[in-house]
């Protein structure tokens, strides 16, 4: 667990209870303020290289270009996709055994009071305000789009045959369309990035309990998550990766949202 600017991390990854291998990656950078997780999919190891590719690849351009970066974060965020979408598209052209790998992304960028959210597949990114629970991000799923035309309830699409069945994933083709949101951030906010190992295990509501019950500690939280999942079968990797916001980083949301509009009133005049 770490701190810097108001932000607190805290990160578990674990196989799981099934699975010999480990195909999720994650990582945070507490100087930059962001996380990243991705869940591999393919052959015999093809899913682990898929996920460690991405997650590298976006981690070393946000490492390089962010320190100089006096602006919107959007293109950079979504350059850092694309980025990682060719790496892996281009791995799984280099041998016969990667073929058809792909991973999900699902990446946070906190700056100047705001959290920018890029994903792609059915990794999720939750926010704990208030003791209450909302979904930030929507699967790219064959199960989510079913729900969406109303052909599925929630309680249906848990035990759907087709609820891994995606429809984005990173490196499957030369481009990818990720999804791009921003959100403001609160005090207190928890953020919650996590794969489908948890979800698969735990529903929503399960997981608001946890996080309320522990979200004080993220590191604690954590474990929690993890342990929740394996104790209700563990049948996938479990990897969880949590943003704890303190009350410096909302301040300075609404300190440069002030200062952006005061520059834009002087160029006006």
């Amino acid at each position: 667990m770490e701190r810097t600017s108001g932000l607190e991390f805290a990160s578990r990854t674990d196989p799981g209870l099934i699975r010999a291998q480990n195909e999720d990656a994650l990582a945070f950078s507490p100087e930059f303020g962001y996380a990243v997780l991705a869940d591999g999919m393919g052959g015999y190891n093809a899913g682990e290289i898929a996920s460690g590719i991405a997650v590298a690849v976006v981690v070393g351009l946000l490492d390089e270009k962010l320190p100089g970066l006096d602006g919107p974060v959007h293109a950079l965020l979504s350059e850092a996709v694309q980025a990682a979408n060719h790496e892996v598209f281009q791995a799984a052209q280099s041998r016969p055994d990667y073929r058809g790998m792909g991973t999900t992304l699902v990446a946070a960028l906190f700056r100047r009071g705001r959290i920018l959210v890029a994903h792609v597949g059915d990794s999720r990114l939750y926010r704990l305000r208030n003791g209450g629970l909302a979904r930030l991000t929507a699967d790219h799923s064959v199960v989510q789009e079913q729900i969406e035309l109303g052909l599925l309830d929630a309680r249906d699409a848990a035990n759907s045959p087709e609820r891994h069945l995606l429809t984005r994933a990173l490196g499957v083709g030369e481009q990818v369309l990720a999804d791009l949101t921003e959100h403001v951030v609160q005090p207190d906010d928890l953020y919650l990035l996590c794969s489908d190992g948890l979800t698969d295990m735990l529903a929503d509501d399960d997981i608001a309990h946890l996080l309320v019950a522990h979200g004080r500690s993220p590191d604690t939280a954590a474990s929690m998550l993890v342990q929740a999942a394996n104790d209700r079968g563990g049948h996938d990797n479990v990897s969880v990766l949590l943003v704890r916001a303190g009350s410096a980083e909302a301040e300075a949301g609404d300190e440069s949202l002030l200062g952006r509009l005061y520059r834009q009133m002087r160029r006006s005049s």
